[in-house]
């Protein structure tokens, strides 16, 4: 049975080493049908939902990791999202035509952003300059600055699927600067085309068959957009009432589209009336999101 739509963790006995595999397939194609862009910048979301959803897998956390890249350039904004149950999401905006090359030239002058928003705890955010010939590289640079441990990724990207290949030396361990050293050498010779049509196993074999690998239980990943009429609500509060009577006052209506899934929420008067009146109770909750 080919793999697909998975996650999979794995671990190098007697070495400081992790690393973790995806192949993304109908999350991909779920994620990608609500986003309007030329190719190019379609399959940079993928790769960018193939690496937020290992990102997240490294940071033991309950919430959503957010990978987002924005520029000055034809690619606006790139925004991948990874629940740590990897449900993910993306959406990105950009000119009709995206200039291929390094990430300058399809984003201009930029910065990648990962921000990890535990559901019970402050979010934290980590900001690079968006530098590089590719996302796996800027993601790199980003690891070298901000979290001080050697990792590299190689992501790709098709009409079909979306992969990812990450190591990354474990914290707090004294690995031998060899041991890392082979290991990076090993997966450096690992394909676009390997990634996209082999299964995990297949590939761990083909690079790292002499060292000693446990391979974890596989992780499903879906599509799944977590907007919701309640958070729609929450951002219509957020404007306040004089601009939400301005715009009842141009249409009958507030009309909301959700641009991860194309989900439209709908808001008459009496909905906004509503909304404005809960807002006020003095027991209203305040629920960060």
């Amino acid at each position: 049975m080919i793999e697909q739509d998975l996650l999979r963790r794995f671990i190098f006995e007697e070495l400081g080493v992790r690393g973790e595999w995806v192949k993304l397939t109908t999350s991909w194609q779920g994620a990608k049908q609500y986003q309007q862009g030329p190719e190019n910048a379609q399959l940079q979301l993928g790769q960018a939902l193939a690496a937020v959803v290992m990102l997240s897998a490294t940071v033991k956390f309950k919430g959503s990791m957010i990978l987002q890249a924005q520029g000055d350039g034809d690619f606006k904004t790139l925004v991948a999202q990874s629940t740590n149950d990897q449900k993910i999401r993306g959406l990105i905006r950009s000119n009709d035509h995206v200039p291929d090359g390094s990430l300058e030239t399809m984003f201009g002058q930029g910065r990648l952003v990962l921000t990890i928003e535990p559901d019970n705890a402050q979010p934290y955010q980590g900001v690079v300059p968006l530098e590089g010939s590719n996302l796996a590289e800027a993601l790199q640079i980003y690891f070298e600055q901000s979290e001080q441990l050697k990792t590299r990724l190689w992501l790709f990207a098709n009409e079909t699927h979306a992969v990812g290949l990450l190591i990354q030396e474990l914290p707090s361990q004294d690995s031998e600067q060899d041991d890392w050293e082979r290991i990076e050498i090993l997966a450096n010779t690992v394909t676009e085309q390997e990634l996209l049509e082999l299964d995990c196993e297949d590939i761990l074999y083909k690079l790292f068959n002499a060292e000693e690998v446990r391979l974890f239980d596989a992780e499903p990943v879906k599509f799944q957009c977590v907007c919701s009429r309640p958070r729609i609500e929450r951002t219509l509060r957020a404007l306040g009432e004089e601009e939400l009577q301005d715009i009842l006052t141009e249409q009958d209506s507030i009309k909301v589209g959700c641009e991860f899934c194309g989900e439209q929420y709908l808001f008459d008067r009496v909905d906004v009336e509503t909304l404005l009146s809960a807002e006020s109770l003095p027991n209203s909750s305040e629920t960060r999101h």
